[in-house]
């Protein structure tokens, strides 16, 4: 049995009920956002939540730059190995 086999149903199910729960009306509102807003204290969710954010983007950037170095040098690696053989 292919493990794909039922991707685009398990897709389309996720995309139907997340459709389905945005719909859903909210009585009082959310009261710790409210507060939040009120206090002032909202934009300190938001430089917190950016902060993280960029330190995720930071971090995947000097992965890719190390595992790009790591790549080059294995293909160096290989060249000379060949150079070597045919030599």
């Amino acid at each position: 049995m292919r493990l794909s086999s039922g991707l685009p149903y398990l897709i389309t199910f996720l995309l139907l009920s997340q459709n389905l729960m945005a719909q859903q009306p909210v009585a009082d509102g959310i009261e710790m956002a409210d507060r939040l807003r009120a206090d002032g204290k909202i934009w300190v969710v938001v430089a917190v939540i950016a902060v993280v954010f960029a330190g995720i983007i930071i971090y995947l950037i000097r992965l890719d730059r190390q595992i790009g170095k790591l790549e080059k040098e294995i293909k160096e690696q290989k060249r000379s190995e060949q150079g070597v053989k045919l030599l």
